[in-house]
């Protein structure tokens, strides 16, 4: 399935400053029966977001509308526990195209990187800078920019480079998951077969 290309984005960003965020707070275990990537978005920090009832947290950032955007700014260690690729689905189907963070769990960044979200790992003072910014002003912007793999602080104008797999990069900026990638070389293979006949 292709995704949104991902070359610069520019938004506000939602403010999350809590470390050791795991999958399970994420998109919790008794929402994972769908197959589907759809409607995941509903139920992202699920219990972190609504009590009992089903009524809306209000001192949860994301219940608070002074803050949107399709940036999400964590803390350290953000993704961490099980494996669940439905949690990269939930952040997704919110409507977030970015996580920023200091550190990402492994299997957490690449499952976000399999579905077009792209994952940012600044270096803590940078971070810290970040939620400097939004807190200052909410609706501060970052600028993300994947060719340049340059992340810049709008209002103050500083910014930090980040690494990024090269085939990663390629995939995200032609809107690619990895089946739409070889896809993309059909008429490479097609070529090399018949260069080489049985």
């Amino acid at each position: 399935m292709a995704y949104d290309k991902f070359t610069i984005l520019k938004s506000s960003a939602v403010p999350m400053p809590i470390e050791n965020v795991d999958t399970d707070q994420i998109i919790p275990a008794r929402f994972l029966k769908a197959t589907e990537r759809k409607g995941f978005g509903d139920n992202l920090f699920r219990d972190w977001r609504y009590n009992a009832d089903g009524t809306p947290k209000e001192d949860f950032i994301l219940n608070n509308p002074i803050y949107s955007g399709k940036i999400l700014v964590g803390g350290k260690n953000f993704g961490s526990g099980s494996s669940r690729e439905h949690a990269a689905w939930a952040i997704y189907d919110y409507g977030f195209r970015c996580v920023v963070s200091s550190f990402f769990a492994d299997i957490f960044k690449n499952n976000s990187l399999n579905i077009g979200i792209l994952p940012v790992q600044v270096s803590p003072e940078f971070l810290d800078k970040i939620f400097l910014a939004i807190e200052a002003d909410p609706k501060a912007e970052l600028e993300v920019n994947l060719p340049e793999q340059t992340i810049t602080i709008v209002p103050t104008g500083e910014q930090e480079s980040f690494a990024i797999n090269g085939y990663k990069k390629h995939n995200m900026t032609n809107g690619f998951d990895d089946i739409d990638y070889l896809r993309s070389l059909k008429e490479d293979i097609a070529v090399f077969e018949a260069a080489r006949p049985y």
